[in-house]
């Protein structure tokens, strides 16, 4: 990862080449976003986005040079979206921050520490599952700041409160409801679907239906209650499971699975599904 974040560093005046990032941590491409996302909560575009900008205001407080010329040294192909992304990191204009005593924000470089806590077991078991139909309600969301957490508060909220949740469980082959992560790293956004898995008779009108590719899934329990327990699991997924194993995930869509009880009890279990290929 080291690698990773010193050509992103260098490449801050040129264009991201995820795929060649990517191969400098021995990764696939959307392996390498999805796990910088997980680690600092933030895409790679967000972040490159923001050291260009903490970048260019130092420039622009420091040197005489021209608003236009360090606009196309950090990748904006006009003043005008070079001003819109400034002010929203900065809140000022690209020639205010020339003013004398003028307050600019800041974006370190960030960095990675192994840290080998060892202090809690992470069981897993490995399954393979051919391909499989559901049916649910879909939002796409922004990955930017953190937001996609509260849309996806916000849909389970709507979903109990219009019977949306107890359809889906009438028309379920089982009692388990699902909530499905599709990642789209490249424009920064997800698609996260409420599901259940569809029954041989199961009416589907009024819901997006969804074919679950065949994968080989690293299935983990969660226990205590949502939203924070499975979060957890998530990030220690990445965080401690991918860095120790060959694995890396695979890009079909992540699963959580809910069967049916108090999902605000302490000993309420759920499951992580992580779909997986070998490195």
């Amino acid at each position: 990862m080291k690698e990773a974040l010193d050509l992103m560093e260098e490449r801050l005046d040129g264009r991201l080449d995820i795929e060649e990032i990517a191969r400098a941590a021995y990764v696939s491409p959307f392996h390498f976003q999805r796990m910088f996302h997980m680690l600092t909560g933030m895409t790679v575009a967000e972040y490159m986005r923001k050291r260009k900008l903490t970048l260019a205001a130092q420039e622009l407080a420091t040197t005489s040079a021209k608003v236009l010329d360090v606009a196309l040294k950090y990748g904006y192909d006009s003043p005008e979206s070079f001003a819109k992304a400034f002010r929203k990191i900065h809140g000022i204009s690209p020639s205010e921050a020339r003013n004398p005593g003028v307050s600019l924000k800041a974006f370190p470089r960030i960095s990675f520490h192994l840290s080998l806590k060892g202090d809690k077991d992470m069981d897993y078991r490995i399954v393979e599952k051919e391909a499989f139909t559901v049916v649910g309600k879909s939002i796409q969301v922004t990955c930017q700041n953190g937001e996609q957490s509260q849309h996806i508060h916000k849909l389970w909220q709507e979903c109990h409160r219009d019977g949306t949740i107890a359809k889906l469980a009438s028309l379920g082959a089982d009692e388990d409801l699902l909530g499905i992560v599709e990642m789209q790293p490249d424009n920064e956004t997800m698609t996260y679907t409420i599901a259940s898995i569809a029954g041989p008779e199961a009416a589907t009108e009024g819901f997006a239906v969804k074919t679950i590719p065949a994968s080989t899934w690293a299935i983990f329990t969660s226990v205590g209650p949502l939203p924070g327990a499975i979060q957890s699991v998530f990030g220690r997924i990445f965080q401690e499971w991918f860095p120790a194993t060959g694995y890396e995930i695979s890009g079909a869509p992540e699963l959580e699975v809910y069967p049916p009880g108090d999902t605000t009890a302490e000993d309420y279990r759920c499951e992580a599904w992580v779909p997986i290929v070998k490195k």
